[in-house]
């Protein structure tokens, strides 16, 4: 048995579709462009790539995108001068700061996410966002998970009174997975370090999420047969020869489990497109929300 691969460029096409769409019919209605802000603290190489992709992303999509390049030492008082400014600039309807932040400032990444208005929190991070997502309510969810149950219910994978268990307990992935889940009816396990027996608990999975940032951590015999399998993780292995780049791969040993799993998501060209894509489309939700 070979699993169905679960292609992340199938799912962020028509998630991004679903935002061009929505962009156009606020254009028409309002006379206003969604409009997104992302502000990027110094040079982290990756962090830049990133920006550059949701920059793009807003070109085609019909979002308008302002991008705010701000000094390796700039101060945590001088980026919360900033998001004041956005929180209360009308042609901004989502704002973003990209992590991670420089280390001087690692200590203050909570103050700083928390200054975001609610309304205008495209990462779906401030704790009023959370707690809406908690109780069931509107809400701007995460990108990543949000974007992975999305994917299941458009591929047609059955969630309600499903077992899923989620290997992972971060803010921005495993927890969200965990309550988004709770609210489609399943019936959701989540994992992490000192759970015991763990391979024991992930065999139980009708749907596995692994979000961990550990390389090939699941392996096929952690995974039930025809089991859905989402890989949250993108780790880079060391390369083979000195001035190589390491393969990309994520939290769970893709070929082996290929031959348990039901369905799969692979890494690269899986999960890692949603996440765009879904930022995308919580910008427009945030138009919608502040122009209604």
């Amino acid at each position: 048995m070979s699993a169905r691969i679960l292609e992340g460029k199938v799912f962020a096409g028509q998630f991004k579709e679903d935002a061009r769409k929505r962009a156009a019919a606020l254009k028409e209605k309002y006379g206003v462009q969604p409009g997104l802000a992302v502000i990027i603290v110094g040079h982290d190489p990756a962090s830049e790539v990133y920006v550059r992709n949701k920059h793009k992303a807003c070109e085609e999509l019909g979002i308008y995108s302002e991008v705010i390049e701000m000094a390796e030492d700039s101060s945590k008082e001088e980026i919360l001068a900033r998001i004041d400014s956005l929180n209360k600039d009308a042609k901004i309807h989502g704002i973003l700061v990209q992590l991670p932040l420089p280390k001087a400032l690692r200590s203050s990444e909570e103050e700083i996410l928390d200054s975001i208005d609610p309304v205008k929190d495209v990462d779906g991070f401030h704790p009023v966002n959370v707690g809406r997502m908690v109780k069931g309510e509107e809400a701007l969810l995460p990108c990543t998970p949000h974007g992975c149950l999305k994917m299941l219910e458009l591929a047609g994978i059955e969630i309600e009174g499903k077992k899923a268990v989620v290997v992972g307990r971060s803010n921005i992935v495993g927890k969200p997975m965990l309550h988004l889940l709770l609210a489609r009816n399943a019936t959701v396990t989540i994992c992490h370090s000192r759970t015991e027996n763990l391979p024991a608990v992930t065999r139980e999975a009708d749907i596995l999420v692994a979000a961990v940032g550990c390389p090939k951590f699941i392996t096929a015999d952690m995974v039930k047969e025809g089991a859905t399998v989402i890989d949250v993780g993108i780790n880079r292995l060391p390369p083979a020869e000195p001035g190589a780049k390491g393969k990309l791969v994520g939290d769970v040993d893709f070929e082996a489990a290929l031959e348990v799993a039901g369905a799969i998501t692979p890494v690269p060209g899986g999960v890692g497109l949603l996440t765009v894509a879904m930022l995308m489309e919580n910008v427009v939700q945030a138009a919608e929300m502040q122009l209604a």
